[in-house]
């Protein structure tokens, strides 16, 4: 029952800091017994990097979207349509990826 610092972010993500104190159950100089409590939290309003690498993605996959109809219009250019298509599909993967990581963050006990 160690105390260490917590920071949360305005969309749920959390993340240990700090040790801060040491519980009566451990005796030994800088070591603790395992279990944490929160010493303090630090409420960040910002969104946090998961958030911000999952905003880029979704931003990244917008252009190659509007991309793929400007191409369309101007015809001959099938193979670049393929192609941004199946990166489209790779980014797709990877933001689904973030979100899962960060929601299983966010709902695990702290």
């Amino acid at each position: 029952m160690c105390y260490f610092e917590q920071s949360l972010w305005s969309c749920g993500y959390w993340k240990w800091g700090n040790f801060r104190q040491q519980c009566n159950k451990e005796y030994r100089t800088g070591e603790t017994c395992g279990l944490k409590l929160v010493y303090e939290t630090s409420f960040i309003p910002s969104p946090c990097k998961i958030c911000e690498q999952i905003s880029k993605k979704d931003r990244r996959v917008r252009k190659m979207e509007e991309d793929i109809a400007r191409w369309r219009r101007e015809g001959n250019r099938m193979a670049t349509i393929e192609k941004t298509e199946h990166d489209i599909r790779g980014v797709q993967g990877q933001i689904e990826d973030l979100w899962r990581g960060h929601e299983e963050k966010r709902r695990s006990i702290c």
